[in-house]
């Protein structure tokens, strides 16, 4: 018996999708669905949370379809509406803000019970820093966003970006003194 594939490539199952098909849209959805929860994961610390940016994130997208132009690869696109998507839950929650004091009173829960610097550990060191710390180091050093690109989805200044960026190296760089991990970010 041979088994004959529904859809030859990427762009024939986004077509049948923009189109209203149901069976493509899932496909597309079981194919994309763990990348873009990473993706949301990194912004929002909340495992549920993160599931349902990422869901509302897929709504958008299969309604915005007929937008996407093939001029990028699909996932990039849909990476870019999980990420507005994240900020966008996070401002509702009115978690974003950009306040010195949170990074002062911000601390760290974690107890690293082996040496090894795994995933798990680098991502709980993520989820401590304070919301608008994260989400700006997040966007600039995993997504690669660019800081007047940053600005401008956040609504926050160039400067205030960079300067985001810098406190969120810094505590960063103090919890993995803390921890015995020396010269891992250092200078």
């Amino acid at each position: 018996m041979k088994i004959i594939p529904f859809y030859k490539n990427e762009k024939q199952l986004v077509k049948k999708s923009a189109s209203g098909n149901r069976d493509a849209q899932q496909r597309l959805y079981e194919k994309y669905a763990p990348k873009m929860l990473g993706v949301c994961r990194r912004y929002i610390t909340d495992l549920q949370f993160a599931e349902d940016a990422m869901v509302n994130g897929f709504v958008k997208a299969f309604k915005k379809l007929d937008t996407f132009r093939n001029e990028g690869s699909f996932e990039g696109w849909l990476r870019r509406i999980m990420v507005r998507e994240c900020i966008s839950h996070l401002r509702k929650r009115q978690f974003v803000v950009y306040d010195d004091s949170l990074f002062e009173r911000a601390t760290l829960q974690i107890t690293n019970t082996t040496s090894e610097f795994d995933a798990e550990y680098i991502q709980r060191l993520i989820d401590a820093l304070p919301e608008g710390y994260r989400a700006v180091f997040v966007m600039y050093a995993v997504e690669g966003y660019k800081h007047q690109d940053i600005a401008e989805i956040l609504n926050i200044s160039e400067s205030t970006s960079k300067s985001q960026l810098y406190k969120a190296r810094k505590w960063l760089q103090e919890r993995l003194k803390q921890q015995n991990i020396v010269g891992y970010g250092t200078e």
